[in-house]
């Protein structure tokens, strides 16, 4: 399954817009520098009270598309 590691810096306000929905997509760059979307559903696995801070492996499907989120360290 591929994968990719990105660093999110997320307030508490910012993935309330998220989470509600007003928000469809998060857009990240990874570590090795390239553009990622992915939906923003994926956040409510691994949002605190503080947000969202830290960084993650993101994994896809062969086709391209989310299937989980890890956070790292």
């Amino acid at each position: 399954m591929p994968s990719i590691d990105i660093r999110i810096e997320l307030s508490a306000e910012a993935c309330l817009a998220h989470y509600e929905g007003r928000v469809g997509q998060v857009l990240a760059h990874s570590l090795d520098g390239r553009r990622v979307v992915f939906p923003a559903e994926a956040l409510r696995r691994v949002v605190t009270r503080d947000g969202v801070h830290g960084t993650y492996r993101l994994f896809f499907s062969g086709a391209g598309r989310f299937q989980s989120i890890v956070r790292l360290g």
